[in-house]
């Protein structure tokens, strides 16, 4: 398969797995009202599919780089999409728990694998173009999570939206065991396959913990953020689940869609400038966020707001493709399905797995503008643990090394 039906085929795997991840946001009030939840319990809904979607990524990326991964992407398109068909069937809070537990076996396995093996495929000078348009399924799905839920939640309920959007998956999944080839994974045969201590040796190597621990910050923030807004539209702007599933939704497309393209170009070119090109602009991207987001939470002008957001949800996007692409150069080729399975681990841990339910609890405590300017603050230290990456990465001369040629295997 050439790399261009390759990135197509994992595109549109990727855009069903964030609508079928955010589906669930746009029809929070309908779910809270159906089921008589709190803002907590709808933060857990959220949150629990986040715990699983983390502690099943590491087990996935030690299997992945031992076996053709064709497969194992295959049949977590195959989990996600019957999982989420299954939310539309659950009667009670307990069963829909379950439902979206098993949405993040299926979600794990294929993020964990599908960007590193995407990445392979092209030269290094443009990864991170290509991760980003990659990551465009991103904004892309979530918008059309907030939009397909608000629309299909609004007329027809939220279980038929649910099982709506889980059908696609099947047949993207049974595509992939079709046509997709680990020509990689053929390469690596007679070579000594990753065991579990290259766990322990990713771990004690500080720029790559500490970008993971900068991108969990973000993470945080992203997550949280994205999974109460549509209720903040609802509350604050008086819109209907529908219109906020859509003014939301148009946003996150145009401007996550924007920012995710512009970080990319972005940082492949000031590459030409510098090795640490990837860097800047993720800090860059973090500084600026908190100015633009604080000012449309603060000011009591819809209009006003919704530009300032509009803003900085393209700022919060620039760093998605950078963020990959700097994953890849930090980490050795034989073990990189394991490598972005301990980042997946900690940015979730650490972020969006525990930042619904946080920002719930924060909500019923000081209200839902107080909870979101708490969570912008977040994105200072993750400043700090970027510079530090940087810094380490610098001094040992990993960065440059790459650059120049192959990580040593």
């Amino acid at each position: 398969m050439n790399p261009r039906r390759l990135f197509a085929l994992l595109f549109l795997l990727n855009l069903f797995n964030y609508i079928d991840r955010q589906i669930l946001f746009s029809v929070f009030p309908l779910i809270q009202t159906d089921l008589q939840l709190t803002d907590f319990q709808l933060g857990v809904l959220a949150s629990v599919f986040m715990l699983v979607y983390m502690c099943y990524a590491p087990i996935v990326g030690f299997f992945a780089d031992r076996h053709p991964r064709q497969y194992w992407i295959a049949a977590s398109a195959f989990i996600w999409s019957v999982a989420t068909f299954c939310s539309g069937l659950a009667k009670h809070y307990a069963s829909l728990l379950s439902t979206r537990a098993l949405v993040g076996v299926g979600e794990g396995g294929f993020t964990t694998i599908a960007q590193p093996f995407l990445a392979e495929q092209y030269p290094k000078n443009k990864r991170a173009t290509v991760l980003a348009y990659f990551g465009l399924a991103m904004p892309a799905g979530a918008a059309l999570g907030y939009f397909l839920g608000g629309f299909m939640g609004q007329h027809w309920g939220w279980r038929v939206a649910f099982m709506l959007v889980g059908v696609p998956g099947l047949l993207l999944g049974i595509g992939a065991l079709l046509f997709i080839r680990d020509r990689e994974h053929r390469s690596l045969e007679n070579r000594k396959k990753p065991s579990a201590v290259h766990y322990v040796a990713l771990l004690r190597n500080k720029p790559f913990i500490f970008l993971c621990l900068a991108h969990a910050m973000q993470t945080f923030v992203l997550g949280g953020l994205s999974a109460w807004m549509p209720t903040y539209f609802n509350r604050f702007f008086r819109m209907d689940p529908a219109r906020a599933g859509l003014v939301f939704g148009a946003m996150v497309i145009v401007a996550g869609a924007l920012g995710t393209f512009a970080g990319g170009k972005l940082a492949d070119r000031l590459l030409k400038k510098t090795n640490y090109a990837h860097f800047i602009v993720i800090v860059a991207s973090f500084i600026l966020t908190i100015p633009f987001a604080g000012a449309g939470i603060l000011s009591h002008r819809i209009p006003f707001s919704l530009i300032t957001f509009f803003i900085s949800i393209t700022l919060i996007f620039v760093p998605l493709g950078p963020i990959s692409a700097s994953l890849v150069a930090l980490s050795s080729r034989r073990i990189r399905s394991m490598a972005f399975a301990i980042n997946i681990f900690l940015i979730h841990a650490l972020g969006d797995a525990i930042s619904p339910a946080i920002i719930g609890r924060a909500s019923d405590l000081f209200g839902l503008k107080m909870a979101f300017l708490f969570t912008l603050a977040l994105l200072l230290p993750a400043s700090l643990f970027l510079y530090s990456s940087l810094k380490i990465a610098r001094a040992e001369g990993r960065l440059i090394r790459y650059y120049a040629q192959d990580i040593a295997e």
